[in-house]
């Protein structure tokens, strides 16, 4: 199997375990995993956040999702828990379709590691 099938194929299989239990199976899109991811990172679960905190949560996991390939480093949590990232290396300018598939990697490489898929 080729890296680009057996990628979209642990995709397909994330999209599935995650739609199912965070939106009773109405399938997530990018932004709503990416979104879950921040939460996750952040651990604050059992509340709501406005507007300017989802776009928050949503970089803390995009800083958290490209860690691994050298483009951010955790620097610290601060007083209120949220983690904070630098920038190691600058993003390459991308496409749409490749920063996609960047980020679907990267999310699946996640969940990996957490256990979630094989």
């Amino acid at each position: 199997m080729s890296r680009d099938e057996q990628l979209k194929e642990r995709w397909e299989q994330l999209v599935n375990i995650l739609s199912n239990r965070f939106a009773d199976g109405d399938m997530l899109d990018l932004d709503a995993i990416i979104y879950l991811i921040g939460v996750q990172e952040l651990g604050q679960f059992n509340r709501k956040f406005k507007k300017d905190q989802k776009v928050d949560l949503m970089h803390i996991a995009i800083c958290r999702l490209l860690e691994p390939f050298g483009y951010y480093e955790f620097e610290r949590f601060d007083e209120e828990g949220w983690p904070h990232y630098t920038v190691k290396e600058e993003l390459p300018a991308l496409k749409a379709g490749e920063q996609s598939i960047l980020m679907k990697g990267a999310i699946v490489d996640y969940f990996l590691e957490k256990g979630l898929i094989k």
